[in-house]
């Protein structure tokens, strides 16, 4: 995360070029938005979706908020999940990025979930 923060280097390496970071986190799916992402498995994971009515759209590799969040992230900030309720933000705009994890499913655990979004809320609060 620190990595892409520093437009592809991290402990004084280069190790993706800035332009590559530039395009992980430019919008590469056009006018189309991130919506509800119905679950095919709900033992394994609830139907998703991050924000509801905030526009998202998706780079080559992280999910992009498009206006700041309820949460405090701003728009144009990074991030995506895995399976077992494990989440990550990169927000460059307040050089600050942050990990959630855990080993629980159902994705979006009814529980967990609401936990990250409270980690980042305070993450946000202790920044002013």
């Amino acid at each position: 995360m620190r990595m892409v923060m520093n437009d592809g280097r991290a402990n004084g390496n280069q190790i993706v070029s800035a332009r590559t970071v530039e395009l992980m986190a430019h919008n590469a799916m056009g006018p189309l938005r991130v919506n509800m992402l119905p679950s095919f498995n709900p033992a394994l994971s609830r139907d998703a979706e991050f924000f509801p009515g905030s526009p998202k759209s998706w780079g080559l590799t992280f999910m992009i908020n498009e206006e700041t969040t309820p949460t405090g992230r701003s728009a144009g900030s990074l991030a995506w999940a895995g399976l077992a309720n494990t989440y990550f933000w990169i927000d460059p705009k307040k050089n600050v990025a942050g990990v959630y994890m855990t080993q629980i499913l159902p994705f979006v655990d009814v529980k967990s979930a609401p936990l990250f979004f409270e980690f980042e809320k305070t993450v946000y609060r202790t920044l002013g």
